[in-house]
């Protein structure tokens, strides 16, 4: 129960890598507000979590719209008389962004910057009042290991933003004793919809190796990022801020064009 008694507001909580981190903070003794755009989703996602803690609540927005965002702080603090936590994990990629090949440079900027850039930052700010109050308020941003790379365009640029932002609203929440951190997840199979990293189903061959340097390449589980978030929101994480942690399997030091002189000299190089 390592965050007993603690008030969570998790955005973009009603799928994938959310729902695992509203899943994971309520078995952990949080009570928490969560968020998503989709009500349909949002409703069937909220009805599974009440029945680990009755106190739990779903609202739908779209954060990238200051007054909504401002809203759904407004809505979490009053519903958990406070709020220690906030995860702002809302976001979407290019595939999930709506944007087609005629929308214009700025129209295709707005939206993706939008979703995942202007809704952290309008959550933290009207948040931080309320995380002041606590004595320990925490904020977590989802980021990506995109940022890394150039070909995921827009996204990779709104991500590295995020992580900016982790640094950023790091230096202005130490006077309010706030810290801020991220978490960098790599390739993770968002459709595991279970606690039990055994139940995710198995990759085609095309993703094997590609993925990860454990495990035989696999993809990561929405519970795997979860975990981190979890650490760094926890007062185990009290002496860290400013800091994105990569979550992605080794995938980050994975050296793509060197693979095959490494495999043909490898016992050569290698330290043992």
């Amino acid at each position: 129960m390592r965050l007993a008694g603690k008030k969570a507001l998790v955005t973009g909580g009603n799928s994938g890598i959310g729902r695992g981190i509203v899943r994971r903070f309520l078995n952990e003794g949080a009570t928490v507000v969560f968020n998503g755009r989709d009500e349909t989703k949002g409703n069937e996602t909220l009805e599974e979590m009440q029945a680990i803690n009755a106190e739990t609540a779903f609202y739908a927005a779209d954060l990238s719209d200051d007054t909504q965002a401002e809203a759904l702080v407004e809505f979490a603090a009053n519903h958990m008389a406070g709020l220690d936590i906030v995860v702002n994990n809302a976001g979407y990629g290019g595939f999930r962004s709506a944007i087609t090949k005629d929308d214009s440079p700025k129209k295709r900027w707005d939206h993706l910057r939008g979703g995942n850039l202007d809704s952290g930052y309008f959550v933290s700010s009207y948040a931080l009042p309320h995380l002041a109050k606590s004595g320990k308020g925490a904020i977590v941003n989802t980021t990506s290991t995109a940022t890394w790379h150039g070909n995921w365009g827009l996204y990779c640029i709104a991500k590295a933003g995020v992580e900016g932002m982790v640094r950023a609203l790091a230096n202005e929440g130490t006077a309010y004793k706030v810290r801020v951190n991220g978490v960098s997840p790599g390739w993770i199979d968002t459709s595991v919809q279970d606690d039990d990293i055994s139940a995710r189903p198995g990759e085609t061959e095309s993703w094997a190796g590609d993925v990860s340097l454990i495990d035989d390449g696999r993809m990561g589980t929405p519970r795997e990022i979860a975990a981190a978030t979890l650490f760094l929101a926890s007062d185990e994480a009290s002496f860290i801020t400013g800091q994105t942690l990569i979550v992605d399997g080794g995938l980050m030091t994975i050296d793509y064009p060197s693979r095959e002189m490494l495999q043909e000299n490898g016992l050569k190089l290698k330290s043992r």
